[in-house]
């Protein structure tokens, strides 16, 4: 049974309590990171903080605690679970508080939620298959660079990906990818340029996304921040993705069309392969 952190206290997971005044029940009022577990080190752990108190300020929500802290306690975490590899999540929410769409008073304590999950990072098998993905209509709110717990519209798009019988699905708008339902989507085109959508508001900010460009950069890798279009993507060379909890897999199919030969391609394998090694060189 895991141990979970609730609020200040540490205690298994079938005796977690959250009052159903939070109002990250009632309205979505929260947001959340996270973070990957390499061999029970925490990957990128600065960057993820940076981009919650960038999340928490964006919304006015209370810091729930200072970064040393917060540190402290995923690494309890990770101890007390014998995690070896996976995830850390951690949720902060604007507190408790009677039902009212404005926000409580300034003095409201936050609610602060982790927990960990298992899972392989390392060797996934869709890093030697590839994935397939759909494309949907990008139906989410126009402030997609904060990291909110409001995870339904990316959750119905895996959902039609699945009843679709692929693996995930991209949003589209106005004719240009956005990103995938849970990570940030890249192409490299024919002279070997890969392109991705920029950072604003249209997009996660993600911290993955982030190392692998610099890490691309330095590889010698032309890159090109724009946004691309569907038809760019069905004719590119390659095409992959990039988050927290698969760092960079390829994709070898957008709606029916293979991309490429149809195998992962040069440039997402060897991405993989210098992002895992640098994580594990700068894990805390």
């Amino acid at each position: 049974m895991r141990t979970v952190y609730v609020n200040g206290v540490f205690c298994p997971e079938t005796e977690a309590v959250v009052s159903i005044f939070d109002r990250g029940f009632l309205f979505a009022d929260g947001v959340y990171e996270v973070t990957g577990v390499l061999d029970g080190k925490l990957i990128d752990f600065s960057g993820h903080m940076a981009r919650l108190r960038r999340s928490l300020a964006e919304l006015e929500l209370r810091e729930p605690a200072q970064e040393d802290k917060l540190l402290s306690i995923h690494r309890q975490l990770v101890e007390k679970n014998d995690l070896v590899e996976g995830m850390i999540y951690m949720q902060v929410t604007r507190g408790a508080a009677d039902r009212d769409f404005l926000f409580p008073a300034d003095d409201t304590k936050p609610s602060l939620v982790l927990f960990t999950q298992s899972a392989s990072l390392r060797d996934k098998p869709a890093a030697k298959t590839g994935l397939r993905v759909v494309t949907v209509p990008d139906l989410r709110w126009a402030r997609r660079d904060i990291k909110t717990v409001q995870l339904l519209y990316p959750s119905m798009a895996k959902m039609e990906a699945k009843r679709r019988g692929v693996d995930d699905a991209w949003m589209v708008e106005d004719g240009c990818v956005t990103e995938g339902s849970s990570n940030n989507a890249y192409i490299v085109d024919a002279g070997g340029t890969l392109i991705t959508r920029p950072l604003n508001h249209a997009i996660l900010h993600g911290i993955t996304r982030k190392a692998v460009l610099r890490l691309a950069a330095e590889s010698g890798l032309a890159v090109e921040e724009r946004p691309f279009t569907v038809e760019e993507a069905k004719v590119a060379r390659e095409a992959f993705i990039t988050s927290a909890s698969s760092f960079v897999l390829p994709v070898v199919e957008i709606d029916g069309t293979t991309i490429g030969d149809g195998r992962p391609g040069e440039i997402a394998t060897r991405l993989r392969e210098i992002y895992i090694d640098e994580a594990l060189k700068t894990a805390v």
